[in-house]
Protein backbone atom coordinates (compact mmCIF):
# COMPACT_ATOMS: atom_id res chain seq x y z
CA UNK A 1 0.00 0.00 0.00
CA UNK A 2 1.10 3.29 -1.08
CA UNK A 3 -0.08 6.30 0.45
CA UNK A 4 0.56 10.06 -1.06
CA UNK A 5 -0.37 13.38 0.23
CA UNK A 6 -1.53 15.61 -2.06
CA UNK A 7 -2.92 18.81 -0.26
CA UNK A 8 -2.07 19.55 3.47
CA UNK A 9 -1.37 22.41 5.34
CA UNK A 10 2.66 22.38 4.81
CA UNK A 11 4.21 21.07 2.00
CA UNK A 12 7.75 19.17 2.21
CA UNK A 13 8.93 20.47 -1.24
CA UNK A 14 9.05 24.01 -3.00
CA UNK A 15 7.50 22.82 -5.95
CA UNK A 16 4.51 21.31 -4.30
CA UNK A 17 1.89 23.98 -2.84
CA UNK A 18 0.02 23.86 0.82
CA UNK A 19 -3.06 24.96 1.96
CA UNK A 20 -5.40 24.63 4.91
CA UNK A 21 -6.70 21.28 3.91
CA UNK A 22 -6.23 17.85 3.21
CA UNK A 23 -6.46 15.42 0.57
CA UNK A 24 -4.41 12.07 0.23
CA UNK A 25 -3.71 9.39 -2.49
CA UNK A 26 -4.11 5.88 -1.44
CA UNK A 27 -2.92 2.66 -3.64
CA UNK A 28 -3.98 -0.52 -2.54
CA UNK A 29 -4.26 -4.16 -4.21
CA UNK A 30 -7.36 -3.62 -5.64
CA UNK A 31 -8.07 0.01 -5.18
CA UNK A 32 -6.60 3.52 -6.69
CA UNK A 33 -8.57 5.98 -4.37
CA UNK A 34 -8.85 9.46 -3.27
CA UNK A 35 -9.07 10.58 0.64
CA UNK A 36 -10.74 13.97 0.17
CA UNK A 37 -9.74 16.97 -1.71
CA UNK A 38 -8.91 19.96 -0.11
CA UNK A 39 -10.00 23.23 -0.09
CA UNK A 40 -9.56 24.06 -3.67
CA UNK A 41 -7.33 22.19 -7.38
CA UNK A 42 -4.43 21.93 -5.67
CA UNK A 43 -4.40 18.45 -4.78
CA UNK A 44 -5.14 18.25 -8.32
CA UNK A 45 -2.28 20.48 -9.25
CA UNK A 46 0.15 18.46 -6.97
CA UNK A 47 -0.49 15.39 -8.32
CA UNK A 48 0.70 16.07 -11.59
CA UNK A 49 3.90 17.13 -10.32
CA UNK A 50 3.93 13.77 -7.99
CA UNK A 51 2.95 11.75 -11.15
CA UNK A 52 -0.34 10.41 -9.58
CA UNK A 53 -3.11 10.13 -11.89
CA UNK A 54 -6.26 11.50 -11.25
CA UNK A 55 -8.50 10.24 -13.91
CA UNK A 56 -7.31 6.34 -12.56
CA UNK A 57 -8.69 6.73 -9.44
CA UNK A 58 -11.81 4.52 -9.14
CA UNK A 59 -13.17 5.41 -5.54
CA UNK A 60 -13.44 8.68 -3.66
CA UNK A 61 -13.73 9.23 0.17
CA UNK A 62 -15.15 12.34 1.72
CA UNK A 63 -14.30 12.20 4.90
CA UNK A 64 -16.96 15.25 6.34
CA UNK A 65 -18.90 17.98 5.04
CA UNK A 66 -16.47 20.83 5.37
CA UNK A 67 -15.06 22.39 2.75
CA UNK A 68 -11.65 22.30 3.56
CA UNK A 69 -12.19 18.17 2.79
CA UNK A 70 -14.57 18.48 -0.13
CA UNK A 71 -13.51 22.01 -1.99
CA UNK A 72 -11.95 20.22 -4.83
CA UNK A 73 -15.02 18.27 -5.15
CA UNK A 74 -16.06 19.26 -8.18
CA UNK A 75 -12.42 19.51 -10.05
CA UNK A 76 -12.59 15.61 -8.96
CA UNK A 77 -15.89 15.10 -11.11
CA UNK A 78 -14.87 16.78 -13.66
CA UNK A 79 -11.59 15.01 -14.79
CA UNK A 80 -12.67 11.57 -13.07
CA UNK A 81 -15.79 10.19 -14.79
CA UNK A 82 -15.70 6.60 -13.62
CA UNK A 83 -15.49 7.12 -9.59
CA UNK A 84 -17.76 6.42 -6.57
CA UNK A 85 -17.58 9.30 -4.24
CA UNK A 86 -18.80 7.97 -0.62
CA UNK A 87 -20.04 10.34 1.32
CA UNK A 88 -21.88 10.50 4.85
CA UNK A 89 -25.37 11.06 4.18
CA UNK A 90 -25.47 14.30 6.11
CA UNK A 91 -22.26 14.98 4.67
CA UNK A 92 -24.63 18.29 2.55
CA UNK A 93 -26.16 19.71 5.14
CA UNK A 94 -25.55 23.06 6.15
CA UNK A 95 -22.25 23.56 7.64
CA UNK A 96 -21.14 26.98 9.01
CA UNK A 97 -18.33 28.32 11.17
CA UNK A 98 -18.48 31.47 13.81
CA UNK A 99 -16.31 33.86 13.14
CA UNK A 100 -14.79 36.39 15.46
CA UNK A 101 -16.99 39.59 14.19
CA UNK A 102 -20.31 37.88 14.51
CA UNK A 103 -20.67 36.64 11.30
CA UNK A 104 -21.46 33.16 9.95
CA UNK A 105 -19.27 31.33 7.01
CA UNK A 106 -20.82 29.31 5.13
CA UNK A 107 -17.91 26.19 5.14
CA UNK A 108 -20.11 23.67 4.03
CA UNK A 109 -19.90 21.28 0.29
CA UNK A 110 -20.69 23.12 -2.93
CA UNK A 111 -25.00 22.38 -3.20
CA UNK A 112 -24.76 22.93 -6.98
CA UNK A 113 -22.45 19.25 -7.19
CA UNK A 114 -26.25 17.88 -6.13
CA UNK A 115 -27.05 15.08 -6.98
CA UNK A 116 -24.84 13.32 -8.66
CA UNK A 117 -25.17 9.51 -9.84
CA UNK A 118 -21.90 8.58 -8.70
CA UNK A 119 -22.41 10.00 -5.35
CA UNK A 120 -23.16 6.95 -2.67
CA UNK A 121 -24.60 8.73 0.61
CA UNK A 122 -23.62 6.52 3.64
CA UNK A 123 -25.16 5.90 7.44
CA UNK A 124 -23.22 5.15 10.33
CA UNK A 125 -21.47 1.92 9.11
CA UNK A 126 -20.97 1.29 4.68
CA UNK A 127 -18.61 -1.78 4.09
CA UNK A 128 -17.53 -1.48 0.15
CA UNK A 129 -15.35 -4.90 0.26
CA UNK A 130 -13.34 -6.67 1.22
CA UNK A 131 -10.98 -4.25 2.00
CA UNK A 132 -12.24 -1.16 2.73
CA UNK A 133 -15.10 0.40 5.43
CA UNK A 134 -16.41 2.90 6.40
CA UNK A 135 -16.65 3.84 10.36
CA UNK A 136 -18.65 6.67 11.49
CA UNK A 137 -21.72 6.98 14.06
CA UNK A 138 -18.94 7.80 16.61
CA UNK A 139 -19.65 8.45 20.51
CA UNK A 140 -18.17 11.49 21.15
CA UNK A 141 -18.16 11.16 24.93
CA UNK A 142 -14.65 12.49 26.23
CA UNK A 143 -11.62 14.64 25.09
CA UNK A 144 -13.41 16.90 22.15
CA UNK A 145 -11.54 19.15 20.37
CA UNK A 146 -12.46 22.82 21.71
CA UNK A 147 -12.53 24.56 18.28
CA UNK A 148 -15.86 22.47 17.60
CA UNK A 149 -17.20 25.07 19.38
CA UNK A 150 -17.18 27.31 16.58
CA UNK A 151 -18.81 25.05 14.23
CA UNK A 152 -22.51 25.12 13.38
CA UNK A 153 -25.13 23.31 11.67
CA UNK A 154 -28.03 25.79 10.18
CA UNK A 155 -31.59 24.05 10.16
CA UNK A 156 -34.34 26.38 9.18
CA UNK A 157 -33.01 29.57 10.18
CA UNK A 158 -31.36 27.88 13.47
CA UNK A 159 -27.94 27.72 13.53
CA UNK A 160 -27.43 24.78 16.03
CA UNK A 161 -23.86 22.78 17.38
CA UNK A 162 -22.77 20.91 15.03
CA UNK A 163 -22.64 17.44 16.56
CA UNK A 164 -20.54 16.11 13.69
CA UNK A 165 -22.74 13.15 12.92
CA UNK A 166 -21.70 13.79 9.10
CA UNK A 167 -18.11 12.65 9.53
CA UNK A 168 -16.77 9.00 8.38
CA UNK A 169 -13.39 7.42 8.85
CA UNK A 170 -11.59 4.89 6.54
CA UNK A 171 -10.54 1.23 7.27
CA UNK A 172 -8.68 -0.26 4.95
CA UNK A 173 -7.68 -3.84 5.53
CA UNK A 174 -4.40 -5.37 3.89
CA UNK A 175 -1.93 -8.08 3.84
CA UNK A 176 -2.68 -8.62 7.62
CA UNK A 177 -2.59 -4.60 8.55
CA UNK A 178 -5.35 -2.52 9.13
CA UNK A 179 -4.97 1.15 8.61
CA UNK A 180 -7.77 4.03 9.92
CA UNK A 181 -7.95 7.33 8.42
CA UNK A 182 -9.62 10.38 9.89
CA UNK A 183 -10.06 13.49 8.51
CA UNK A 184 -9.77 16.00 11.04
CA UNK A 185 -11.50 13.60 14.23
CA UNK A 186 -14.23 16.37 15.67
CA UNK A 187 -15.78 13.88 17.23
CA UNK A 188 -11.99 12.98 18.95
CA UNK A 189 -9.38 11.05 17.85
CA UNK A 190 -9.49 9.08 20.99
CA UNK A 191 -12.98 8.40 20.89
CA UNK A 192 -13.32 7.27 17.25
CA UNK A 193 -10.05 4.52 17.69
CA UNK A 194 -12.07 3.22 20.79
CA UNK A 195 -14.92 2.80 19.04
CA UNK A 196 -12.89 0.89 16.72
CA UNK A 197 -11.35 -0.90 18.92
CA UNK A 198 -15.29 -1.73 20.29
CA UNK A 199 -16.82 -2.97 16.79
CA UNK A 200 -13.80 -4.83 15.92
CA UNK A 201 -12.09 -6.16 18.65
CA UNK A 202 -8.42 -4.93 18.24
CA UNK A 203 -6.49 -2.00 17.25
CA UNK A 204 -5.52 -0.68 14.16
CA UNK A 205 -1.95 -1.43 13.74
CA UNK A 206 -1.79 2.63 11.60
CA UNK A 207 -4.16 5.80 12.23
CA UNK A 208 -3.36 8.64 10.08
CA UNK A 209 -5.85 12.31 10.12
CA UNK A 210 -6.31 15.35 11.46
CA UNK A 211 -6.94 15.72 14.79
CA UNK A 212 -8.08 18.64 15.54
CA UNK A 213 -6.14 20.45 17.95
CA UNK A 214 -5.46 23.96 16.54
CA UNK A 215 -8.66 26.37 15.69
CA UNK A 216 -7.84 27.98 12.43
CA UNK A 217 -10.43 30.77 12.70
CA UNK A 218 -9.35 31.78 16.28
CA UNK A 219 -6.01 30.49 15.66
CA UNK A 220 -5.89 29.04 19.06
CA UNK A 221 -4.60 25.47 20.32
CA UNK A 222 -5.91 23.01 22.35
CA UNK A 223 -5.34 22.74 26.06
CA UNK A 224 -1.97 21.27 26.62
CA UNK A 225 -3.85 19.39 29.76
CA UNK A 226 -6.27 17.46 27.50
CA UNK A 227 -3.39 17.31 24.52
CA UNK A 228 -1.59 15.77 27.75
CA UNK A 229 -4.15 12.82 28.10
CA UNK A 230 -4.57 12.59 24.22
CA UNK A 231 -1.46 11.43 23.97
CA UNK A 232 -1.41 9.42 27.56
CA UNK A 233 -3.96 7.54 25.33
CA UNK A 234 -2.29 7.22 22.25
CA UNK A 235 1.09 5.75 23.44
CA UNK A 236 -0.81 3.21 25.58
CA UNK A 237 -2.99 2.15 22.17
CA UNK A 238 -0.33 -0.02 20.61
CA UNK A 239 -0.87 1.95 17.38
CA UNK A 240 1.87 3.94 14.95
CA UNK A 241 -0.11 7.25 14.75
CA UNK A 242 0.48 9.85 11.24
CA UNK A 243 -0.99 13.42 11.88
CA UNK A 244 -1.20 16.64 9.99
CA UNK A 245 -3.43 19.28 8.73
CA UNK A 246 -6.04 20.52 11.81
CA UNK A 247 -3.83 19.14 14.33
CA UNK A 248 -1.43 22.64 14.04
CA UNK A 249 1.97 22.46 14.82
CA UNK A 250 2.30 23.36 18.59
CA UNK A 251 0.03 20.71 19.51
CA UNK A 252 1.87 18.38 17.18
CA UNK A 253 5.08 19.38 18.85
CA UNK A 254 3.69 18.83 22.38
CA UNK A 255 2.36 15.53 21.36
CA UNK A 256 5.88 14.25 19.64
CA UNK A 257 7.62 15.38 23.22
CA UNK A 258 5.23 13.11 24.48
CA UNK A 259 5.03 9.99 22.04
CA UNK A 260 8.12 9.79 20.13
CA UNK A 261 8.67 7.30 17.44
CA UNK A 262 4.84 6.46 18.02
CA UNK A 263 3.80 9.56 16.06
CA UNK A 264 5.06 11.40 12.41
CA UNK A 265 3.90 14.02 10.81
CA UNK A 266 2.59 14.05 7.21
CA UNK A 267 2.81 17.38 4.70
CA UNK A 268 2.46 17.88 1.11
CA UNK A 269 4.57 15.34 -0.60
CA UNK A 270 5.05 12.80 2.00
CA UNK A 271 4.70 9.67 1.37
CA UNK A 272 4.45 6.23 2.92
CA UNK A 273 4.57 2.92 2.15
CA UNK A 274 2.97 0.10 3.98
Amino acid sequence: MIIKVLAENTSSAKNLGCEHGLSLYIETKSHKLLFDTGTSDLFYQNAAKMNVDLTAVDLAVISHGHNDHGGGLKTFLDLNSKARVYLHEKAFESHYAARSNGEKEYIGLEQTLLPDRRFVFCGDSCIIDEELELLSGIKATRLLPSGNATLLIKTGDKFLQDDFGHEQNLVIRENGKTILIAGCAHCGIVNIVEQFHKEKGCLPDLVIGGFHLFNNGTKESENPAIIKEIAEFLINSDSMYYTCHCTGIEPYNQLKSLMGKKLAYLSTGSQIEI
